[in-house]
C-alpha cells in the first residue's frame, strides 16, 4: 500500500463532513472555598479507528494543527471488545480562532454547516463558555471571517516560514 505524505483540503472537508465534530467540553474546577464552577470549551475533533492515526496526521499538517493525536480504548462496559481509536481534538483558543474556524467558515455543507454555524453563536450566547471566546462569535458577526476567507493559509505560511530551517551542508 502507499503511503500518503500530503492531503487536500477538499480530501479534510470530507473527513470532517463526516467523522468531524464541533462541540464543547466542560471543565470543572473548584476553589478554595469549595465552589465548584464549571465552563464550557469549544472543541473540534475528529474521532477514527486507530487504524487512521496516519490520517489524521495528514489532516493535523494540512490544517497546520500542533496538537496531539491521541489512541484511546473505549470505555463502553457494553460486553464487546471494541477497537482502539484514534482522536485529534483542539480546544485551545488560538486554534479555535486562528485556524479551526478560518479553515471550515463557509466550506461545510448540510448538517455539518449548521452545527458549526450553532457552534460559533453558541460561544457568544452561552454564559458558561469559558472567557475570551465570545470573540469568535463577534468576529463571525461583524463578517470578519467572511471578509478573510485566505487568512487560515497565511496563517499557515506564517508558522512554516517560523519554524527552524535545516542546516545541512
Amino acid at each position: 500500500m502507499q503511503k500518503r505524505e500530503k492531503i487536500t483540503k477538499e480530501y479534510v472537508l470530507g473527513i470532517v463532513e463526516s467523522e468531524g465534530r464541533f462541540t464543547f467540553s466542560t471543565r470543572t474546577r473548584k476553589l478554595a472555598n469549595k465552589t465548584v464552577i464549571q465552563t464550557r470549551v469549544p472543541t473540534f475533533s475528529i474521532n477514527m479507528h486507530e487504524d487512521n492515526r496516519n490520517l489524521l496526521e495528514l489532516v493535523k499538517k494540512q490544517m497546520g494543527l500542533e496538537n496531539k493525536i491521541y489512541i484511546y480504548k473505549s470505555k463502553d462496559k457494553d460486553g464487546y471488545n471494541r477497537a482502539k481509536k484514534a482522536l485529534l481534538i483542539v480546544r485551545g483558543y488560538g486554534a479555535i480562532k486562528n485556524i479551526v474556524v478560518p479553515y471550515f467558515y463557509g466550506q461545510l455543507v448540510g448538517g455539518k454547516a449548521i452545527q458549526f454555524k450553532q457552534w460559533i453563536e453558541r460561544m457568544g450566547d452561552d454564559p458558561l463558555v469559558a472567557d475570551g471566546y465570545g470573540l469568535i462569535c463577534r468576529l463571525h458577526k461583524n463578517g470578519y471571517y467572511a471578509k478573510n476567507p485566505k487568512f487560515s493559509d497565511n496563517l499557515v505560511k506564517r508558522e512554516k516560514s517560523k519554524s527552524p530551517k535545516s542546516t545541512k551542508t
